[in-house]
C-alpha cells in the first residue's frame, strides 16, 4: 500500500510542474508582455511627445494671458487701499434673517472730459488715481461763422499744466483730427510721451514736424492686445472699425474697477482690411465686470446698423462705368485710407491715373504708403500737374473738401480759383462724405458752386458714396449688451446726442440713475460702488488764428462781429499841446459803414460834431484825452445811430502837437 501511493505521487510530480517551474514561466510571460509594451511604447512615443508639445504651446499661450492679466493687476493693486470683496453680517439674535451685503470702496478714480461733449469735435479726457494722471485724445474743432478769423479751436489747457507733474502720458485712439489735432500744442506746454498705433503716430508726426517738435518728444508705438502703465492704472488696447486704419478702443484698468472707451468705432463685418472689431475682448470684459462705459453717440440717432465700407467700393463700380469719357473727381477725407485704397483699386481697374489735390490728402497717403496701409502700383499716381497730358477720361483727382471747407482744394476749384484744375461740363464729381453737423451749408454751397460750372455732382444723398465710421443704434447697443457696465456715460457729441445714447442705454436696461450725461470740465469721481459728479475744473475753448494760440477771445471776436456787422469810423484831430485848439483836422474815415461820396452830408456833420467836442472840452480846461475820446465816441455814435439805425465801431485819435 504504501509503495503504490508512493509511486503514484511520483507520478503525480511528473505529470505536475514545480513551484519554482511555475514561477520561471510566469516569468517568462511577463517578459514578453513586457516587450510587447515596450515596444508599443516606442511607437506611441513621437505621438505622446507631439501632444505634450502642444499641450505646452497652448500652455505657453495660456500664461502669456495670465502674465498679461498679472501685469495688470500687478499695475492696480499698488494704489488699491482695500480688496475687492462683499462683507456679509447678522445682527445678533436673528439666526434665520437674510444676511447684509455691503460693497467695499475702492480708491477714488476721477474721470475729466476737457472736450468732445455738447460739441462735435476736440475730444479730451483725463484720468487721475491718486497721484498719477493720463489723458485720453487732445482733438481740435473748426470754427463756427461766429468765430470771424479763428483758425482752429483747441481745448483748454489749464488744468494739465497745473497738474503737470502727475501725468504719465496720452493716449491715442486713432488719427483723426478731433483726436490728435491739438497734440502739437499741447506738447508744447508740457512734454509727456505718447502712445499711439503705428499709422496713428506717423500722422501724427507730420503735425509735430510742423510745429517743430520732432525728436524732441517720445513716441511710443503700440498694437492691439497691448497693455501700457500709466503709474497706477493700466490701458489695453482694443481694435475697433473705424474709418480710419489703427483705430482702437480702450480697457482702462484702475484701483476702482475697469472702465471701457471705445473711441470713435463701429461694427463692420465686412472691413476693407484689418479685421473685424474684436467684439470677442468686449464680452471678457463683460463677464469680468465692466464699472463703467464710455461710448460714442455721434450717430445715436441713427436707427440700424452702419453701412460696411465695402458698400462704398460697389457704388464706385457704378460710378465709375457711369462716368464714361469724363473726368472723375472725387472729394473725401485725407484720413479715410480704406476709401482711397478703393478709389485706386477702381481706378487701376478702368484704367485710369490718379492724381491727388490737397495738402494733407498728399501728407497722409504718402504716410500710408510709406508704412504698407495703402498699396499703389508704379505708374498709376500721378502729378497733379501732369494731368493735362492725359485725356479727361484717363484721369482720376482726388482732393480734400468734402465738408466745403472755405480754403480747400475743392472750394478753389468750385470759385475757379485752383490753379492747377478748372471745372468743365466734362467733370464727373463724387462727394464721398457726409456733412460734419453744422456744415451741411457750407458743403451745399460748393454743390451749387460746382452745378453753375456745367459738371456733375454726386453726393450721399443720391448714391451710397459714403459709409460712416461711427455706430448706429443697433452697433451701440450691441456693444452695451456685451460689456454690461454698471455705470454709462455717452460721450462724443452734442446734448442731442449724448442724450439720445442715454435713451438707448435705459431700452438695454440700464437704470436712469446710473446713467451720467456730462459736459467739458464737469469731473465724474467713482470709488467702485457709486459714480456721481464731484464739481468741475477749468475747460472750454482757446482760439488759434495764425500764429497766436488764445490771443483771441471773446472780446476780439465781439469786436470783429461788431466790424463785420456794422463797419468803422475813424475820427482823426490834432490839438495844440500849448493852447488846447484845434490845429488840423477834424477827419472823418468810414469803412463798411457808408459810401463817403453818396453821404457828404452826414460827414460834414460828424466833422462839426467832433470840432464841437474838442472845443467845448477844451473850454472847460479839460485836457484828459481819455475824456475827450469817450465825449467824442458818444456824441457821434448817437448822431450817426440817428441818422442811419446803425452803431459802427468808433475809434477817436487825438494826436498832440
Amino acid at each position: 500500500m504504501p509503495e503504490k501511493e508512493t509511486n503514484k505521487t511520483e507520478k503525480e510530480k511528473k505529470k505536475t510542474p514545480s513551484r519554482r517551474g511555475k514561477t520561471t514561466a510566469k516569468k517568462t510571460v511577463e517578459q514578453g508582455e513586457h516587450a510587447k509594451a515596450g515596444l508599443a511604447q516606442e511607437k506611441e512615443a513621437p505621438k505622446k511627445q507631439a501632444t505634450r508639445k502642444r499641450k505646452g504651446e497652448t500652455g505657453k499661450k495660456q500664461s502669456a494671458s495670465k502674465a498679461l492679466e498679472a501685469q495688470v493687476l500687478e499695475a492696480v493693486s499698488q494704489a488699491q487701499e482695500k480688496k475687492t470683496t462683499k462683507r456679509t453680517s447678522k445682527k445678533k439674535g436673528a439666526k434665520d434673517a437674510p444676511a447684509e451685503t455691503t460693497e467695499v470702496r475702492r480708491t477714488p478714480l476721477r474721470i475729466v472730459p476737457l472736450g468732445g461733449l455738447n460739441e462735435i469735435g476736440k475730444n479730451m479726457t483725463l484720468y487721475e488715481c491718486v497721484n498719477d494722471m493720463f489723458i485720453v485724445d487732445c482733438g481740435l474743432a473748426f470754427p463756427d461763422e461766429e468765430m470771424l478769423g479763428v483758425d482752429l479751436v483747441i481745448p483748454d489747457f489749464t488744468y494739465v499744466e497745473k497738474n503737470k507733474d502727475k501725468i504719465r502720458g496720452i493716449v491715442i485712439t486713432h488719427g483723426h483730427e478731433d483726436h490728435i489735432g491739438a497734440i502739437p500744442y499741447l506738447l508744447k506746454t508740457v512734454n509727456i510721451p505718447v502712445y499711439g498705433t503705428r499709422l496713428t503716430l506717423g500722422i501724427l508726426e507730420g503735425k509735430l514736424k510742423e510745429h517743430d517738435l520732432l525728436g524732441k518728444v517720445k513716441l511710443n508705438v503700440v498694437k492691439p492686445k497691448d497693455i501700457i502703465k500709466l503709474g497706477c492704472m493700466a490701458v489695453e488696447f482694443i481694435h475697433v472699425n473705424h474709418s480710419i486704419p489703427d483705430s482702437c478702443a480702450l480697457a482702462i484698468h484702475t484701483p476702482a474697477g475697469v472702465v471701457v472707451q471705445t473711441g470713435d468705432f463701429k461694427v463692420d463685418f465686412t472691413p476693407i482690411e484689418s479685421g473685424v472689431i474684436d467684439l470677442a475682448r468686449f464680452g471678457e470684459l463683460g463677464n469680468r465686470g465692466v464699472l463703467a462705459l464710455l461710448c460714442d453717440s455721434t450717430n445715436a440717432e441713427r436707427p440700424g446698423h452702419s453701412r460696411s465700407e465695402s458698400k462704398v467700393g460697389e457704388s464706385f463700380n457704378k460710378l465709375f462705368s457711369q462716368a464714361g469719357n469724363r473726368r472723375i473727381i472725387i472729394a473725401t477725407f485725407s484720413s479715410n485710407v480704406h476709401r482711397i485704397q478703393q478709389i485706386v483699386d477702381y481706378s487701376r481697374k478702368y484704367g485710369k491715373k490718379v492724381a491727388l489735390s490737397g495738402r494733407s490728402m498728399l501728407n497722409v497717403v504718402a504716410k500710408a504708403i510709406e508704412l504698407g496701409y495703402l498699396k499703389v502700383p508704379d505708374g498709376l499716381l500721378i502729378d497733379i500737374d501732369a494731368i493735362r497730358h492725359y485725356p479727361d477720361n484717363k484721369v482720376v483727382i482726388i482732393t480734400t473738401g468734402s465738408q466745403g471747407e472755405p480754403m480747400s482744394a475743392l472750394s478753389r476749384m468750385a470759385m475757379g480759383e485752383h490753379r492747377k484744375v478748372n471745372v468743365t461740363p466734362n467733370d464727373f464729381i463724387i462727394i464721398s462724405a457726409s456733412p460734419i453737423p453744422g456744415n451741411e451749408k457750407t458743403v451745399g454751397r460748393v454743390i451749387n458752386e460746382l452745378l453753375k460750372l456745367g459738371a456733375e455732382v454726386v453726393y450721399e444723398a443720391m448714391y451710397e458714396t459714403h459709409a460712416s465710421g461711427h455706430a448706429s443704434q443697433e452697433d451701440l447697443q450691441l456693444m452695451m449688451s456685451l460689456v454690461r457696465p454698471k455705470y454709462f456715460v455717452p460721450v462724443h457729441g452734442e446734448y442731442k446726442h449724448l442724450k439720445k445714447n442715454a435713451s438707448l442705454a435705459m431700452a438695454m436696461g440700464i437704470p436712469s440713475d446710473r446713467i451720467l450725461i456730462g459736459d467739458i470740465g464737469k469731473v465724474m469721481e467713482t470709488d467702485g460702488v457709486d459714480m456721481k459728479f464731484v464739481g468741475s475744473v477749468p475747460a472750454g475753448q482757446v482760439f488759434v488764428d495764425g500764429l497766436g494760440v488764445g490771443d483771441v477771445g471773446s472780446i476780439v471776436l465781439r469786436d470783429r462781429k461788431h466790424l463785420a456787422e456794422d463797419g468803422l469810423i475813424i475820427a482823426v484831430v490834432a490839438i495844440d499841446s500849448v493852447s488846447g485848439q484845434i490845429a488840423a483836422g477834424p477827419d472823418i474815415i468810414s469803412r463798411g459803414f457808408v459810401y463817403v461820396r453818396e453821404a457828404e452830408h452826414m460827414m460834414a456833420e460828424a466833422r462839426e460834431i467832433v470840432r464841437r467836442c474838442v472845443e467845448d472840452c477844451a473850454s472847460n480846461g479839460l485836457n484828459d484825452w481819455g475824456h475827450m475820446k469817450t465825449v467824442i465816441k458818444d456824441k457821434l455814435s448817437s448822431y450817426l445811430y440817428n441818422q442811419t439805425k446803425r452803431s459802427p465801431m468808433i475809434l477817436p485819435v487825438i494826436q498832440e502837437i
